[in-house]
């Protein structure tokens, strides 16, 4: 897998000013309260298939035999977390695949790829594709793209040797 920058969408807000009231035209408020009502569900189910089958209805792809308890998705694009097979994800790692900043915000595809584990209480920013085999640390900032193979960690997250 090559070197390349996170694939993300740029938006312009409204007015010069940062118009965060704005999010309402981002994603309709009933839908945010149908995905953050079944995401926190699914953060204390135990039922590992069940979760999994919420989690797709809600349009994310998840791979087979992926271990993952007590994540933070995002709520506003939950449909472009993409977990490859035989993934881990350690508790209370966020994953989001949106962000507001003072004069835009950002939209993009976060894709882990397979066999991956991710410590807990990893930060995952939009746009972020994590290749195969790929070990990330625990309390890692994953903000930029980790080629396969590789083991990261650290804040923004490197690459540490083995």
């Amino acid at each position: 897998m090559e070197k390349k920058k996170r694939d993300v969408d740029y938006f312009e807000y409204y007015r010069k000013r940062g118009d965060f009231h704005k999010w309402k035209n981002i994603q309709h408020p009933i839908r945010l309260l149908k995905n953050f009502l079944m995401i926190t569900f699914c953060r204390l189910m135990p039922d590992n298939r069940f979760r999994y089958m919420i989690y797709r209805k809600l349009g994310a792809k998840i791979g087979k035999n992926v271990s993952m308890f007590g994540i933070r998705m995002d709520i506003f694009f939950p449909e472009l977390i993409e977990i490859g097979d035989n993934t881990l994800i350690g508790q209370d790692t966020m994953i989001i695949t949106h962000e507001f900043l003072k004069s835009h915000w950002k939209r993009g595809r976060v894709k882990i790829g397979k066999n991956v584990t991710i410590g807990a209480m990893c930060l995952i920013l939009p746009g972020v594709e994590i290749g195969d085999n790929v070990h990330v640390a625990a309390y890692s900032l994953v903000n930029k793209n980790v080629p396969e193979g590789k083991f990261v960690g650290g804040v923004p997250a490197k690459e540490i040797r083995r």
